[in-house]
């Protein structure tokens, strides 16, 4: 097999199990392998300590398949690894309330650069490594095989992709194409999802047990929900019996979907306020107009994709919250989330905290929130927890 040799010393990650092998670590590759090729991963002293998919042009120069260096990696081991993936969701019961969820996380299941995700009848599928590129035919066709769903999407049109070398892509698999909407369910409430076009793959299926948690807070409340999407929070909180939700979105056509996400709960609609607009811009506006709220949702896209956006990122963050604290009544509550992997917990924290400082006001930390169950965060791969939040009571 082809190996790809490390500089010395440079094992100590992989003992610890962590599945990414960097460009820097590597003292020579003999003989050159495919993109996505199957390698050996060994010490400068010729041991073998793991097999991995090898990416040409990516900074993560291997992925890791197996610590056992003879593991065979073929259409059975994926076929074990996916099995295994199916097996854990199965243990938490989650169909029992949606029928939307993560079936295969990536490295916290064995399978980097992997996502699979069930829309009702319907598997969503990206491919965001070289490795996984290099199989994809064998895992369409066992996802196929083991769930058999009404048809296979791919939405492998991430930006990361271009790290990998690889183009992006998206389109239909194999079965039916998926309808322009996708009516899901999430305990008593219902979405149409554009599985096609929609951010990730179409929905938020992350923040299911935050927007469970919001609900049992929301009773009487006015509410208001920055970077609202498609309305996951705002329609949460209005099955909470919120009194008053303003969802505040960017992009138009999304307002339009929040609309008809209420429409289709049959919720009154004048209970809703939809704004279309910059969310730094409106949290401005609303504190100039001396408007106030008692529970505020601050759910912003990715601010840093590159540890060069790091600092920006973090003003940003800070800013958001810093006008957030500013419209709180006294007793109300801050969901406060990022989705960077870049931007760590400590940090976010910190961040938050001293927005809190600068807006004068005292907060105190109710809960640390996380990814659903069905995203899991695997303990050697910090990397596998990117969404951290706060649940704040502020005063």
């Amino acid at each position: 097999m082809k190996t790809v040799f490390l500089k010395k010393g440079r094992e100590a990650s992989l003992l610890r199990k962590h599945p990414w092998v960097f460009s820097g670590a590597v003292q020579n590759v003999n003989p050159k392998p495919k993109t996505g090729e199957t390698v050996l991963i060994a010490t400068a002293s010729g041991e073998a300590v793991a097999v991995g998919a090898y990416s040409a042009k990516s900074q993560i120069r291997v992925r890791v398949w197996s610590f056992n260096p003879s593991e065979e990696i073929d259409a059975g081991f994926f076929r074990e690894r996916l099995q295994a993936a199916f097996y854990k969701r199965r243990q938490f019961k989650l169909e029992e309330q949606t029928n939307a969820l993560r079936l295969v996380n990536a490295e916290a299941d064995g399978l980097p650069g992997l996502i699979v995700d069930r829309y009702d009848e319907f598997i969503v599928m990206q491919i965001l490594s070289a490795g996984m590129e290099y199989w994809k035919n064998t895992i369409v066709q066992l996802l196929q095989e083991e769930l058999k769903p009404a048809g296979i999407y791919e939405r492998s049109d991430a930006d990361v992709r271009k790290k990998e070398g690889l183009r992006q892509r998206k389109g239909r698999l194999t079965g039916e194409e998926p309808p322009d909407k996708i009516e899901i369910k999430e305990n008593d409430l219902r979405f149409w999802v554009d599985v096609k076009n929609g951010h990730k793959t179409g929905f938020y299926l992350d923040q299911r047990e935050n927007r469970a948690l919001l609900r049992q807070l929301a009773a009487g409340k006015e509410v208001l929900n920055c970077f609202a999407y498609t309305g996951g929070f705002g329609l949460s909180a209005a099955g909470g019996q919120a009194e008053h939700i303003v969802n505040v979105e960017a992009v138009g056509d999304l307002v339009e979907q929040t609309a008809a996400n209420v429409a289709l709960n049959g919720f009154d609609a004048r209970r809703f306020e939809h704004i279309k607009g910059d969310v730094f811009q409106v949290l401005r506006n609303f504190a100039d107009q001396g408007r106030t709220f008692d529970l505020i949702v601050l759910d912003p896209p990715k601010f840093a994709d590159r540890q060069s956006n790091l600092a920006r990122a973090g003003r940003g963050y800070k800013d958001i919250n810093f006008q957030a604290f500013k419209l709180l009544k006294p007793g109300g509550y801050l969901f406060t989330f990022s989705c960077s992997g870049l931007m760590k917990p400590d940090l976010f924290r910190k961040i938050v905290s001293d927005a809190a400082l600068d807006a004068g006001r005292n907060a105190q930390i109710l809960r640390f929130l996380s990814q659903a169950a069905d995203h899991p965060i695997v303990l050697n791969i910090p990397e596998s927890e990117y969404l951290k939040g706060l649940l704040l009571k502020v005063w």
